[in-house]
């Protein structure tokens, strides 16, 4: 089994108020030098078999067409090393 994560963020001109919301809240909370902060989704899939071009094509179609608004959003998709569980 391997995890595909898929990474979904507000395009760089599109406004994110929630990113502003959060790093005009960091200086009172105690955390300085932060110049910017965006908002974003992440999607973890698990995947039955190997994560070969096929799959990761068709899990690139599926982020295109379901996960990512492609007018405002960007998106990544990159496989991710599942760590076994501790014995």
């Amino acid at each position: 089994m391997a995890r595909v994560v898929v990474d979904v963020m507000l395009k760089p001109e599109i406004l994110d108020p929630q990113g502003q919301a959060v790093q005009r809240a960091l200086p009172r909370l105690g955390f300085e030098g932060i110049s910017d902060v965006r908002q974003g989704k992440r999607f973890e899939l698990e995947v039955d078999g190997p994560v070969d071009e096929a799959a990761l094509a068709r899990i690139h179609d599926l982020a295109e067409s379901f996960l990512a608004n492609t007018v405002i959003e960007d998106f990544t998709v990159r496989i991710e090393e599942v760590a076994e569980a501790a014995k």
